[in-house]
């Protein structure tokens, strides 16, 4: 998914589920930051004081997605989460490892992920935490039958949409080609048809299978799965099943629908601008809102914790304040060290997955 689906869906999502404007919209804003997350680089404030960080995200042509330990930092954990061949922990299945990091929907490696996730339930970054689980929890619906490393499973062959034009289907066609001559990771030859909510499309996979995509009916899928999800999250009651909570109301299922098959437009930064807009007029039958995602300036989360860095001893370094260590920055990052470690360290090793 691209920001229209990670940030506004999400805050729309979260408050069909119940949860209140303010957590709603931490919830979301964490989803999205996962794709903005590129700097791993140290923070130094003036007074001595430190904070690592790591990174959730490669831009696309970063060097780093050359690299296989990179691929299994970042892509594996927080964008291509391996379904194991659709089999629950325990079971082993046969075949090649890579078909294991496939990425399915919904599989039982996503639901051990979240129940890891719950159980930081009462954490000051447990709402940051949820953000990145629910980046992870969509993707494992919008970038299913692709792994997050560089193989010739993830190659594409045949790549169309009856929404494209005969010349953007050959200028398709040869930049999928390149990418899956070069460098296959994860869906990167299938361009963006995976992350555009009201595109159907079809490809043929690395291992010569004709795939054929419905867009809307998957993004509808994932928004029922992530509203169960954050329905359980939110009452905070997790012996109750999350298959057990109500989903979406029929008119609420009516809504989103309406927004993924109205909403046309190849890029994501313009789709996401209408869904702003549409929350503004309230029209997903919630009170007006005004809803902003700043990746940089006074508004951001990054600024907003840090303030402005200036230069001292040759080194550049941030004001520190005591508010550091509760601000909504620090707690996503603690959220994404977290997650990393508990995915890479109990989850995955759990269905005899060994990565990173």
């Amino acid at each position: 998914m691209q920001i229209d689906g990670h940030h506004t869906l999400t805050y729309v999502i979260s408050r069909y589920a119940g949860i209140e404007h303010r957590l709603a919209e931490k919830v979301a804003y964490a989803a999205q930051y996962v794709d903005e997350a590129t700097n791993d680089n140290p923070i130094y404030f003036d007074n001595g004081a430190m904070y690592d960080r790591i990174v959730s995200a490669h831009k696309m042509l970063d060097y780093r997605n050359t690299q296989n330990l990179a691929n299994h930092l970042v892509w594996i954990p927080f964008h291509f989460l391996p379904g194991n061949e659709g089999l629950p922990s325990g079971v082993e299945p046969d075949g090649q490892f890579i078909h294991r990091l496939i990425c399915r929907p919904d599989s039982w490696v996503a639901r051990d992920m979240l129940t890891m996730v719950a159980s930081h339930w009462g954490q000051p970054y447990a709402a940051h935490l949820m953000g990145i689980a629910m980046h992870v929890y969509a993707d494992t619906f919008a970038h299913q039958g692709f792994a997050g490393v560089i193989h010739d499973y993830n190659k594409v062959d045949n790549l169309g949409s009856s929404s494209s034009s005969l010349l953007q289907r050959i200028k398709n066609d040869l930049l999928s080609d390149s990418i899956s001559a070069s460098s296959p990771l994860g869906h990167g030859a299938a361009l963006s048809f995976p992350d555009r909510p009201y595109v159907s499309w079809a490809y043929k996979n690395g291992e010569g299978n004709t795939i054929e995509r419905d867009n809307t009916t998957i993004f509808l899928q994932a928004a029922e799965a992530m509203c169960k999800v954050l329905q359980w999250w939110n009452q905070g009651d997790f012996e109750v099943s999350i298959d057990n909570q109500r989903g979406l109301t029929t008119e609420q299922r009516s809504k989103i629908e309406h927004a993924l098959r109205t909403i046309k437009n190849d890029d994501g930064e313009v789709r996401h601008a209408i869904w702003i807009e549409w929350l503004r007029e309230g029209r997903f039958g919630f009170d007006p809102v005004d809803l902003t995602f700043d990746i940089d300036g006074e508004n951001s989360w990054k600024q907003q914790a840090r303030g402005r860095g200036f230069v001292q001893g040759g080194q550049l370094v941030y004001p520190y304040s005591k508010a550091f260590l509760d601000s909504d920055w620090k707690h996503f990052h603690d959220a994404l060290k977290t997650y990393r470690l508990e995915i890479i360290r109990d989850v995955l090793p759990a269905y005899g997955i060994c990565i990173a």
